[in-house]
Parts: C-alpha cells; sequence; structure tokens
C-alpha cells in the first residue's frame, strides 16, 4: 500500500477511464476547482445516495465554477447502467487499472468484513484547488449531508 498523498500535494494526474470509454484526469480539469469523491461500489445503497446527493447538487458545483467527479474499481459500463438508472448528472470514472488514481492516494486498501479481508475502496473526498493541489480531504465519509458540506467548501476555496 503507497504512502497517502496529503493536503497541499498534487494530486495524481493518472488517467482513468469515463463511461462512454474516453479518459479522464485531472488536469482535464486544470484551472477549475475539482471535487474528486471515490466510493467503493456501483449500485450499493451508500454509494448510490451519495452519488445521488452529487447529482441534485451538480448544477450548484457548476454554477460555482467547480468540477465534479465520481470515482469507483467499477468498468465503465457498468457505470454507464449506474447513471442511466439512477439519472445521475455528476460525472463517473473508472479507476480499475492497478496502480490508478486510488492506489497512489492510498486509499485501494485492505478492509475486513465478517472476519474476511479484502481489498476495497475507503469512501474518500478530495477537494482539489485551480493549480491541481489537494485542498481538502474527507476520509471515510459519512454520505448523509456530505455532498452539501463539500459544495460549501469548494465555494469557500
Amino acid at each position: 500500500m503507497s504512502e497517502r498523498i496529503g493536503v497541499g500535494e498534487d494530486f495524481p494526474d493518472i488517467a482513468m477511464t469515463a463511461p462512454d470509454g474516453s479518459s479522464v484526469k485531472a488536469s482535464d480539469f486544470a484551472g477549475k476547482k475539482l471535487v474528486v469523491f471515490f466510493y467503493p461500489k456501483d449500485d450499493t445503497p451508500g454509494c448510490t445516495t451519495e452519488n445521488k446527493d452529487f447529482s441534485i447538487l451538480y448544477a450548484d458545483f457548476q454554477q460555482a465554477g467547480i468540477a465534479v467527479l465520481g470515482v469507483s474499481k467499477d468498468p465503465p459500463k457498468k457505470h454507464l447502467k449506474f447513471a442511466e438508472k439512477h439519472a445521475l448528472t455528476a460525472p463517473l470514472a473508472s479507476d480499475a487499472e492497478e496502480g490508478g488514481v486510488s492506489d497512489a492516494l492510498g486509499i485501494w486498501t485492505e478492509k475486513s468484513m465478517y472476519g474476511r479481508t479484502y481489498m476495497g475502496m475507503e469512501r474518500t473526498t478530495y477537494l482539489i484547488d485551480a493549480e491541481g493541489k489537494i485542498s481538502r480531504i474527507w476520509n471515510k465519509v459519512k454520505v448523509k449531508g456530505h455532498a452539501d458540506e463539500v459544495l460549501a467548501a469548494a465555494k469557500a476555496l
């Protein structure tokens, strides 16, 4: 597991895959504030709620000049179905490659449930300034009210 990247450091500029198969990375948003929220899995209760909450506020983020990107290890086709099923407007990206962004950030980590250990995504949100530096990190996010809190912090940046 890699060392965690912290506030004040550059956000990793590693390509991920959008649902349409195109490439997306942090530098695509240079000159804009960017919120990247990492979540464990499409179509699970907490992840669906989190994505819906960011989608509800997506127009507010755009109006404030803030880009938003939801990221999990799910494949692009699964993201497409997930977005269509729940009418999500906040863009999604797949970070399925080994050595990807979540690995570089140290949030693809060992988890355990019912005594079984496995690798999984730690629900984490990053607020990145217009220069590509991490200005705030929310670790082990609790979904309720999170998107509102991130919007307020991003507007204040």
